[in-house]
């Protein structure tokens, strides 16, 4: 493809060049062009403008897209790819970046560090990068969902194209790098984001290159108990959403509903009404126009609201105790599972009453310390030694949670205990709860307002200040992975990629600064696992040693490549006294490796290595769900089963048939989600997980038209528990009618 087939748009499309535009748009696709033109001709008359003509072929190739012939999906994705050169024509040309740069730089579209930091023989060199046959690999829900939602406009009028978008992020994520590597890493980069070998997060795709750009997309912050704090923490979730972000809160230090305040019984209207303002602020401050904000509340399942807290989203109840634009989150300790199992009663309790009586902030106690305080509390409630409390059945209080779940989809479940153990900082504070897809979690704190002090108007005092857990994520498209060596080498740019953008990103609120630089936490995800297995012609339901072997080997080459920074630019703040400096990586010593690892020899050097550069993220490897960002990347989402062979998305505008890449040569690998015993899938996701130091989006779907009963969902969620998942993410259940609960998609993160 060259300049010379784009000019075919500088006159009326007729005759020869729809043609022409017919060849480029099927050649090398599985599909004869006469069938698209024998219906296209008797479209075309004198009055049939070039846009009607476009459109009119793309909705043509769309209905001829069925099982036997998958490609017409493709075509008409090259097709879009190809009426968005038309509309770019008007401009004089296309694909000349210097140009574009220059232009959308004055203008304001781009910031200024390209054209700062790189000299214009460097910008003529990475010019020479661009390949506009990258536009071509597209099908057409991703090349339309790319064009609306990623490309840059100004004006109302689209002024960048995919590979100017792709070359200015890989320029921009090397532009600190040393000037005699820097131009083999940007070609590096580039060329492994254009040929869809690495998915960007939301945030990285939508602002790397516009000025003051938030480039992260996970944040969690904690409220305190203060008027203070809610509203404070409150502002914050503005500030992140307006650039873009998700933001996850935990509301568990908040006092309960009837809690005294200055002593005064029953004053406190409890969470649930700060929860009804968080999610008016989630619509109101919308992510720069593209999407309503999205935050998910988290509360510990021992606090008192946590009952009107599982009602949030139901249809039945007091509609004034109602947050229907939230994501509610129950965080769970290990001794709440046992109660479950045990059939025995749970003391829900009021953490101002506690605070106040004991002197502790229970939010910030898991593992045997939890179990030896809540053990203190319970002999105190029985005996009347607390005010606010209140026994119910555990089992009881479980079903609520499932009844939510099958009902709504939530609450997302993350398991205390298991983020503890394996978190590698748990010298340096706790994690509270987990980020919008539960895949991303660290350690934060609320800001203390009694001591709270600015340094001018920079930075939080590090004594006082909180933490907002900040993150960065990407994903590794498995689906064009051939090799482990391109595996390793899609890895190591992947880790670079994020660390360089930890040093450039706006981050929009000063905690989150904070945290970056004390922890330094990236996310590399995967997403097309089921493509990957279909390839190798391993059905779903075998797959676990395969997955095994392959995150193996994808935790090792992502913890060499956050080495390997470390040994020049140095380990993250907090390394000092962490896990990775004790020697224990993934939550286990050297010990564990040569008993359970494969690659023996690998870990051995990692090890070594470890200890004697450090690492430079204190957190490296979390998969997000991918929902959005998998129709870009042309594969399935994230590390699940594909949840159908072939479906249509329906929509104002018309219907978009999908499915997945390899089905017309893999039909039989594929396997449906929506068919699969859960407890199947979540056996394999633990096989993945143990190799991810992060978390995992686990979404979890039940067929009610299978004989799914209540019990079976109870061993379900039990079975994630014990295989040591830290969260669930949403649940998806098919009624007996064969409608499916609409999944509300999460694009704030990874997509």
């Amino acid at each position: 493809m060259n300049n010379n087939f784009f000019s075919l748009f500088s006159a009326p499309l007729t005759g020869g060049r729809i043609e022409q535009i017919l060849s480029a748009a099927t050649e090398g696709l599985h599909v004869q062009p006469s069938k698209l033109r024998e219906k296209i001709l008797p479209f075309i008359n004198a009055s049939a403008t070039d846009a009607q003509i476009m459109q009119h072929l793309m909705l043509l190739a769309l209905q001829m897209t069925s099982l036997q012939e998958p490609d017409w999906k493709n075509v008409a994705g090259r097709l879009k790819m190809l009426d968005l050169y038309r509309l770019c024509r008007a401009r004089g040309y296309i694909y000349n970046y210097p140009r574009t740069l220059a232009e959308n730089t004055a203008c304001g579209v781009y910031t200024s560090q390209v054209t700062d930091k790189y000299s214009a023989q460097e910008i003529a060199q990475a010019a020479s990068f661009i390949n506009p046959a990258f536009d071509m690999v597209y099908d057409y829900a991703g090349a339309n969902l790319l064009i609306k939602r990623y490309l840059c406009e100004y004006n109302d009028k689209i002024v960048e194209l995919p590979q100017d978008m792709f070359l200015t992020i890989a320029l921009l994520t090397h532009q600190n790098e040393p000037p005699e590597e820097r131009m083999a890493l940007v070609k590096d980069t580039y060329e492994k984001l254009a040929d869809r070998k690495i998915s960007l997060g939301t945030p990285l795709l939508m602002n790397l290159r516009r000025p003051n750009g938030n480039l992260s997309s996970c944040f969690i912050a904690q409220m305190d108990d203060s008027r203070d704090s809610i509203f404070y923490v409150i502002d914050q979730i503005s500030a992140i959403s307006k650039f873009g972000g998700g933001v996850g809160v935990n509301l568990s230090r908040v006092r309960c509903k009837g809690a005294r305040i200055k002593g005064i019984k029953n004053a406190s209207g409890g969470v649930i009404p700060w929860i009804r303002i968080i999610n008016d602020t989630a619509v109101a401050v919308n992510q720069q126009g593209k999407r309503k904000g999205a935050v998910t509340v988290s509360l510990d399942v021992w606090h008192m609201d946590i009952e009107a807290f599982l009602e949030l989203r139901t249809e039945n109840g007091d509609q004034r105790m109602k947050a229907y634009d939230i994501f509610p989150q129950v965080v769970i300790p290990d001794l709440f599972m046992q109660k479950v199992r045990a059939n025995e009663d749970w003391l829900l309790v009021d953490p101002h009453e506690i605070r106040t009586v004991y002197w502790t902030e229970m939010s910030g106690l898991w593992g045997p310390a939890f179990n030896e305080f809540y053990a203190k509390l319970e002999a105190d409630a029985q005996s009347g030694k607390l005010e606010m409390c209140k026994f119910v059945s555990a089992k009881e209080l479980f079903k609520k949670m499932m009844k939510s779940q099958v009902e709504t989809g939530m609450p997302y479940l993350a398991f205390k205990d298991t983020l503890n153990r394996f978190n590698p900082n748990k010298h340096d504070g706790l994690i509270v709860g987990t980020n919008l897809c539960t895949e991303s979690h660290s350690n934060v704190r609320p800001t203390q307002f009694g001591a709270r002090k600015l340094e001018g108007d920079k930075i939080l005092r590090e004594e006082h200040g909180g933490l907002i857990h900040v993150c960065n994520l990407v994903s590794v498209n498995l689906a064009n992975i051939e090799s482990d060596e391109e595996l390793e080498s899609v890895c190591r740019t992947s880790v670079r990629l994020l660390d360089n953008a930890i040093d450039f990103t706006e981050v929009p609120v000063l905690e989150g600064v904070l945290h970056n630089r004390r922890y330094r936490t990236i996310g590399v995800g995967a997403m097309g696992l089921a493509d990957w297995l279909a390839k190798r012609d391993i059905a779903y339901t075998k797959s676990a040693p395969a997955a095994d072997a392959l995150f193996e080997k994808f935790a090792a080459y992502c913890i060499q490549a956050s080495i390997d920074i470390a040994k020049t630019k140095g380990a993250y703040g907090a390394y000092e006294g962490s896990d990775w400096s004790r020697g224990v990586i993934l939550g286990h010593s050297q010990d564990w490796f040569e008993q359970n690892a494969s690659l023996k020899e690998r870990w051995r050097l990692i090890f070594d290595e470890l200890k004697q550069y450090g690492v430079r993220n204190s957190q490296i490897t979390a998969i997000a769900p991918n929902t959005s960002s998998s129709l870009i990347q042309g594969c399935t989402a994230s590390v699940l089963p594909v949840y159908s062979k072939f479906f249509v998305e329906t929509h104002g505008k018309g219907s978009i048939p999908n499915c997945p890449p390899f089905i017309a040569q893999k039909f039989w690998y594929y396997q449906e989600n929506r068919n699969i015993d859960q407890r199947v899938v979540v056996d394999i996701m633990a096989h993945i997980n143990k190799w991810i130091d992060t978390g995992m989006s686990v979404e979890l779907i039940y067929n009610l038209n299978r004989d799914i009963r209540a019990k079976d969902i109870y061993q379900t969620i039990m079975d994630a528990w014990q295989k040591g998942l830290k969260t669930l993410y949403y649940t998806r259940s098919i009624q007996k009618d064969g409608t499916s609960a609409k999944k509300e998609e999460c694009v704030s993160c990874a997509g």
